[in-house]
């Protein structure tokens, strides 16, 4: 089956059709690389007295009382008791009354669900009903979960992507048999099916193994393919070194780290030289990259080049805008910064290209604004790209399309430990800023479970009575089918009944619109709402240094990296800031993972000790989502598959460096195909 819109299968009508464009997905190639982000594993029953809080477990059991209805509110609850040769369970189920004609007293069933304490007594919570053969069928197979939004379930993605699958047709191989053999990888169109629908955790670890690896390679081939370009390329820019940098960082209320110092050295070289700038500038967050930035801008504007500064979110643009005006007013410069971002009237936004094309505007600072709109440049030299997980290799593939290639220098406060930067950035110099600036102080951490909630709100509450603030991070945007996890919009419900109305609680998630997020953030950033509860949005995208307590639900469901990354929007001010992680169960290799953070604010330190601690062989551990946004790779968990894939890349273009040969002819189109869709993405 060639590729198709979702609409023409059976059962997706204009509704569904609405729901899947929400997660992604709009068509069979999109539901084909839509993998599961977890598996469910079905275990063999174990007997009543043998269950344990907290865990989904099967038991086989007969119904022993009648099923009651209960209203509690717009609740209806309906319960039922189940028994063995061990001893009884109290089942409960929501808005099913339907199960009255299922559950006859005395029928025996297979129920499987999650097990909790309530009232000090143990339950199973909206079981799956089973017969004992319908049941066996199912025995130790891995069923996929996939990520849903409201109104879709995860039957619903299983029944399409078996039909999809049903009607697919094979792909050709684009990897040499011999690569293949050599590398211990599976074929491209088993991978494909069996990470869907393994039979084994073995299957299933060497189909995801062949995935990573594709993706991987295909990442790299990009990132070594525009090394080629910018390698080569003559710096139609060059720039003298200015007194004006100089005289900047002397006035400066404060003295640059000696790492700050020689990274601004590094680049001051690289923009004077004859070659073209790409260089990679990894420090960790608060290291004070951001100055440096502004000082490559101020140089490139005395050389009369102009600087472009693209950055994730709005917000975070308009704070960059603000804080270099600042700047500028503080040292008596007469660079002229304008601000561009999507939401710009259009009348506004003609008025900018103008000033842009003209060469009256030194420097342009804004978001995806800055390459997707009709931006003629009059002589950028330089390009600034803020954290680099989100602004790839595609973006400044895009940006340096754009007459004669610029210079380029990329933020990133993503703590990588260097082996793996180096295959990332592979097209890139590094500079790492590894000490932070004396006057901050260090953020107080603490590892403590659910129960210790209460005391946390109350901590938060004297916190924000003495005029701070708190962001509260949840894994979810919503409930979720299987998943037992605190989300956002339920979250700050709860929050609002159990604070006093005074306090202003606000929520933010990735599903919502990008004038919506702004306005929740900026709200925050200006101190309107005292708490706010998020996804991982807030990771990057805003500074505000008033904000002292990050507290983050089900610590144990993000990486090591990501929930540093969170730690660091707080602590960036003048008072004293905590991070308090909940962890939401009380797996001892969690409670290590979490403890290594809870000793550790260095984030070159995490990530290192992230790397031990993930085998290859660790499926279901945490996704660090997001980074480098790759689809089913993780750097940290698939360093292994990653340095495996840099090799098989650098062999590639050894042998044949523009991809030209026949052998490779798929390979190429394969990877023009990753690069264009994500050009596309960006409405390039």
């Amino acid at each position: 089956m060639m590729n198709k819109p979702l609409r023409q299968l059976k059962g997706v009508g204009e509704k569904t059709e609405k729901l899947f464009q929400k997660i992604g997905i709009s068509d069979t190639d999109d539901l084909l690389r839509y993998y599961p982000r977890d598996y469910d594993s079905y275990e063999a029953p174990v007997p009543i007295g043998e269950v344990c809080e907290g865990t989904v477990a099967a038991i086989q059991a007969s119904v022993v009382t009648g099923v009651y209805v209960n209203q509690v509110r717009n609740l209806q609850i309906i319960t039922t008791t189940a028994a063995d040769a061990s001893g009884r369970l109290p089942l409960t189920w929501f808005h099913a009354p339907y199960l009255r004609s299922t559950l006859k007293k005395g029928a025996s069933f297979v129920f499987r669900g999650r097990v909790v304490k309530k009232q000090g007594k143990l339950q199973m919570e909206h079981p799956e009903i089973f017969t004992l053969s319908a049941y066996e069928e199912i025995l130790h197979s891995l069923q996929p979960i996939y990520s849903l939004t409201a109104g879709l379930s995860n039957k619903m993605i299983v029944k399409l992507l078996k039909e999809v699958l049903k009607e697919q047709e094979l792909q050709p191989e684009y990897l040499p048999e011999e690569m293949k053999e050599r590398l211990q990888l599976a074929d491209y169109n088993f991978s494909l099916r069996t990470i869907h629908f393994p039979e084994s955790k073995e299957q299933l670890l060497v189909a995801r193994k062949r995935l990573v690896f594709d993706e991987f390679l295909l990442f790299i081939l990009a990132v070594q393919l525009l090394k080629e370009k910018t390698e080569t390329a003559q710096n139609t820019f060059p720039m003298k070194k200015t007194w004006t940098t100089e005289q900047i960082m002397e006035n400066l209320p404060y003295r640059l780290t000696n790492a700050q110092q020689n990274a601004w050295h590094e680049i001051e070289r690289d923009l004077s030289g004859q070659a073209l700038m790409s260089r990679l500038v990894q420090g960790d967050v608060g290291s004070g990259k951001t100055i440096l930035a502004f000082l490559a801008m101020i140089m490139a504007a005395e050389n009369g080049c102009q600087s472009a500064l693209m950055v994730p979110t709005e917000v975070l643009a308009r704070q960059h805008f603000e804080a270099f005006g600042k700047l500028c007013e503080e040292q008596g410069l007469s660079c002229r910064a304008v601000l561009l971002t999507g939401s710009c009237t259009i009348k506004e936004k003609r008025m900018l290209y103008e000033e842009i094309a003209s060469g009256s505007v030194d420097i342009i600072i804004g978001t995806h604004a800055l390459i997707q709109e009709k931006v003629s440049y009059h002589r950028l030299g330089l390009v600034i790209t803020d954290e680099q997980h989100r602004f790839g290799v595609k973006q400044r593939e895009a940006l340096s399309r754009r007459g004669n290639p610029p210079n380029v220098l990329v933020m990133s406060a993503t703590p990588i430990p260097r082996t793996l930067a180096i295959i990332l950035y592979g097209d890139l110099d590094i500079s790492v800023i590894d000490e932070l600036p004396a006057k901050r102080l260090p953020v107080k951490n603490c590892v403590v479970g659910t129960s210790y909630r209460p005391k946390a709100y109350s901590f938060i509450e004297k916190q924000v009575r003495e005029g701070r603030q708190a962001y509260i991070i949840c894994p979810m945007v919503e409930e979720s089918e299987g998943l037992d996890a605190e989300n956002v919009l339920d979250y700050s419900k709860k929050l609002r009944e159990i604070f006093p109305p005074d306090i202003q609680i606000s929520f933010l998630h990735g599903k919502m619109k990008a004038k919506e997020k702004n306005q929740v953030m900026e709200q925050f950033a200006s101190g309107e709402n005292q708490i706010l509860v998020s996804t991982t949005v807030v990771e990057v995208g805003v500074n505000v240094p008033n904000a002292t307590v990050m507290m983050v639900e089900n610590a144990e469901r993000f990486g090591l990296a990501q929930l540093h990354q969170l730690r660091g929007r707080v602590g960036r001010g003048e008072h004293q800031s905590y991070c308090i992680f909940v962890q939401g169960n009380d797996v001892e290799e969690t409670s290590r993972r979490l403890e290594i953070l809870n000793k550790s604010n260095d984030g070159f330190y995490i990530a290192g000790e992230d790397l031990k601690l993930r085998g290859p062989g660790d499926l279901f551990g945490i996704r660090q989502s997001g980074l480098m946004e790759f689809k089913i790779g993780d750097i940290y968990r698939d360093a292994d598959i990653l340095k495996m894939a840099s090799e098989a890349a650098g062999e590639i273009l050894a042998l044949d460096p523009d991809l030209s040969l026949p052998q490779n002819t798929l390979l190429k189109e394969k990877l023009f195909s990753y690069m264009k869709e994500d050009l596309e993405n960006l409405g390039i």
